[in-house]
């Protein structure tokens, strides 16, 4: 690790356990928090997150925003009786194209909410704990210069503590490391829970798929360095498992997003746009009659740059 990934680890790496409510509350003063859960079909999991925030946290959080990303079940109605607040994600900025995607969720919640303090939770946490909010918190609220935390956490798998996050020791991980080393210090670089100062999201694209929680943490790098940059160890995290094919889209899709910031960043040269390729691909497919999965992404330009189209602050 590069001693500047070293120092940073040191310095910006913060426990749950150092952020009591009463100093998160003692903190706060007139910052407005916001909370998003981008959520497709979770039924069996969405409730009892934002029951608990709004349970325990009240205090602390203005609102709790679901991004309901077209569920064909009662994510929605779930949620709602809970106490949060629900928009389809197809209905926000509807004169725009509708993308797919994780990150298409989580970038139009910036045009419904509006806390200074923006925290995006998955809703497919199971065992959620008021924790997974506040710690994200507390570093934003104790310091000015930080502008963006992430959430890290043991992920047990198959009964043991551990061995979850297979997607991003194979894949996000040799990334960072290869590419981005002063990024090596986060330990989930794909954690779906952090926290921004609004100001600062608004600021940067989002990759529309599963590459949006990369996307963020390059871009956020170029644009206010390591050293705005935090993370919080949130304990352990549990949650349902991706199938194989699942997760080879959706490493795929983090591929992709790390290859249009190298090539943004002047590190490497595509010889071809990836839906030239993916096009080539499907031509493939048709004539030697093999599966291809459409593992394309977008990406949608900082939330500032649309406001100021739309003439408004």
């Amino acid at each position: 690790m590069l001693p500047e990934a070293e120092t940073w680890l040191r310095r910006r790496t913060f426990s749950a356990s150092d952020w009591p409510l009463d100093r998160l509350l003692a903190l706060k003063g007139g910052t407005a928090v916001s909370v998003v859960l981008p959520a497709r079909n979770e039924r069996e999991t969405v409730g009892e997150i934002v029951s608990v925030i709004r349970c325990e946290l009240s205090a602390l959080v203005d609102e709790v925003v679901v991004i309901d990303s077209r569920s064909t079940d009662d994510t929605a109605e779930v949620a709602e009786r809970a106490g949060a607040r629900v928009v389809a994600q197809d209905e926000i900025l509807p004169d725009l194209e509708p993308l797919d995607g994780k990150g298409e969720a989580l970038w139009k919640s910036l045009a419904v909410t509006s806390g200074d303090l923006v925290a995006f939770v998955d809703a497919d946490i199971r065992n959620f704990r008021a924790e997974f909010v506040g710690g994200l918190l507390g570093p934003l609220l104790a310091d000015p210069s930080v502008m963006y935390v992430k959430g890290c956490y043991d992920r047990p798998l198959g009964g043991a503590p551990t061995g979850g996050g297979r997607v991003t020791e194979l894949v996000a991980r040799p990334l960072i490391n290869l590419h981005w080393p002063l990024l090596a210090g986060f330990a989930q670089p794909l954690a779906g829970e952090y926290a921004g100062r609004r100001s600062v999201l608004e600021r940067v694209p989002f990759v529309t798929g599963y590459g949006v929680e990369l996307g963020l943490l390059v871009d956020l790098l170029d644009l206010v360095g390591l050293d705005a940059l935090a993370q919080v160890d949130l304990g352990s995290r549990a949650h349902s498992h991706q199938s194989a094919e699942a997760l080879g889209g959706m490493a795929a899709q983090i591929m992709l997003a790390a290859w249009s910031r190298l090539a943004r960043q002047g590190k490497m040269i595509p010889l071809e746009e990836p839906a030239v390729r993916l096009a080539q691909l499907r031509r493939g497919a048709a004539r030697m009659d093999v599966l291809v999965r459409d593992v394309a992404i977008a990406e949608r330009p900082p939330m500032a740059t649309v406001r100021a189209l739309r003439g408004h602050p």
